[in-house]
């Protein structure tokens, strides 16, 4: 089985010049990119998409339950990026433990994660917009904010088909142009909105806490529908599956150790770091909305902070917050889009994908024509896709990641137990076992025609890794065999 050593590995993470990426990040930048792609799709829409189909106002049990999860994969991360500080984050790390073809899967796995995460948030800001912009009286037609596959109710109680999404397209558009220009740049964008958007949430909290009204909490966990996922205690776990792409954050981090100054002490702060910051901050919040409004109120509606502000006379804190999210999710789909590149980026150096996405920009150090052919793909995928759809297929390839990288500890601790590590995850094998367990329960919890889409999308995969990928693999290709035979 063919493998990337460890030592290689480091020896990639210790390279610089014309043709390696710029470390620029520190601690603070990182915890603040875990947060900025955290905070986001997860508090300003999922939440209440959650608690309307499965959970009620049990959804803070369901944030609980992914972040206990995450945080066994999270340690695990930590361990693998203090240890191999290279670009690529659970496609690299599966490289160096489990070989080329999981390495693959992996990373394939991860462009679907990305992508969907980054075109679930667009859907959402678009929503968002629309409401921020009819308070002042602009109205975009509702064909052009909705999906062709969903159907809109106009105020004549007509029923329309949606045409495309299209300001979800170009808020893709407005970021790739972002990330494009390189990743310190982005990196103060992103500190700064990051800033503004924690801010957003604790006036929330704190203004919204006064406006709980206690019968929206009874009954807490409502009762099973008698469909598995549909309220009760399943709900709760398919809930945990839906929302739990929100802590891609912590993933997204570890893509950014070939870019982090002293990585092995840095990308354990901002894994941990963020993920922590964050579930306390989700728990408050999912509490808060859904004692301001009933969890039925939120049903089909992925703008649920408007929702609940409606029963609050902070009417100009409506059009703040929703300001605020606005510009706080720009940071969520950049950051989306920034681990996407990078992990095309590792894939391509290695050459299982095309030359074109490891190319670097001349000026900005960036791999800009992967940032452009991304841009295209998930833009249409954020234009023409429902929010349910996306959401679900971001949580399924999410946790399939968690699981390779928890995998892979139990494998280099066994089989590699003298490798310098950074940081050590605690109590192995009993948290790499837990880690895997939790994310196979909920991804076992995600409706079957998740599994279905996933599972197509991998069969897509394998075709380009056996037609393309393993020719060119610069570690097991034909034509490196060939070499060496001469």
């Amino acid at each position: 089985m063919i493998r990337k050593s460890i030592a290689s590995l480091q020896q990639e993470a210790a390279q610089s010049g014309s043709n390696t990426l710029k470390r620029s990040l520190g601690g603070f930048n990182l915890i603040a990119i875990g947060i900025g792609v955290i905070i986001g799709a997860g508090l300003f829409s999922l939440t209440g998409i959650a608690a309307a189909n499965n959970t009620g106002p049990a959804v803070i049990l369901s944030f609980i339950l992914a972040a206990v999860g995450c945080a066994f994969s999270a340690l695990c991360y930590a361990e693998m990026a203090s240890m191999v500080p290279v670009a690529g984050s659970a496609y690299t790390y599966a490289y160096a433990t489990l070989g080329e073809l999981w390495a693959w899967i992996i990373g394939w796995d991860l462009v679907l994660e990305y992508s969907v995460g980054a075109s679930t948030v667009a859907i959402s800001w678009s929503r968002y917009l629309v409401k921020f912009l009819s308070t002042y009286n602009i109205h975009i037609p509702p064909q052009l904010v909705t999906s062709p596959f969903e159907k809109i109710e106009l105020a004549d109680h007509s029923i329309v088909h949606g045409f495309i999404n299209l300001p979800a397209v170009l808020i893709i558009v407005a970021i790739t142009s972002i990330l494009i220009r390189g990743t310190k740049s982005s990196a103060l964008f992103n500190a700064i909105v990051v800033a503004l958007k924690v801010g957003v949430v604790l006036v929330f909290i704190a203004l919204g806490w006064k406006y709980i009204h206690p019968e929206n909490y009874h009954p807490f966990i409502p009762a099973n529908t008698g469909e598995f996922g549909s309220f009760g205690w399943s709900g709760i776990l398919r809930g945990a599956g839906v929302v739990f792409f929100v802590f891609i954050g912590f993933d997204i981090v570890a893509t950014m150790a070939q870019e982090t100054r002293n990585p092995k002490k840095n990308m354990p702060i901002g894994i941990l770091g963020s993920l922590i910051i964050c579930t306390v901050l989700f728990v408050l919040f999912g509490y808060v909305m859904t004692g301001m409004a009933h969890y039925t109120e939120f049903k089909d509606n992925p703008a649920p902070v408007a929702v609940a502000i409606a029963h609050t006379p902070y009417k100009n804190l409506f059009l703040a917050v929703i300001g605020a999210i606005l510009v706080g999710y720009t940071s969520v789909i950049l950051v989306d889009l920034l681990g996407q590149s990078r992990v095309f980026y590792s894939m391509s150096k290695d050459g299982l994908l095309p030359p074109v996405f490891s190319q670097l920009h001349k000026r900005f150090a960036t791999p800009f024509k992967s940032n452009i052919v991304l841009c295209i793909f998930i833009s249409l995928f954020a234009g023409l896709v429902p929010i349910s759809v996306v959401g679900e297929m971001c949580s399924i390839g999410t946790l399939l990641a968690f699981v390779m990288v928890c995998l892979g500890i139990l494998i280099l601790r066994k089989k590699q137990p003298d490798i310098p590590r950074a940081f050590k995850t605690p109590w192995v094998p009993v948290v790499p076992i837990l880690g895997i367990l939790t994310c196979l329960i909920m991804m076992f919890s995600l409706p079957l025609d998740t599994w279905i889409r996933l599972i197509v999308w991998l069969l897509i995969g394998f075709i380009v890794y056996f037609g393309y990928g393993k020719k060119n693999s610069k570690l097991g290709g034909y034509a490196n065999t060939q070499q060496n035979e001469q």
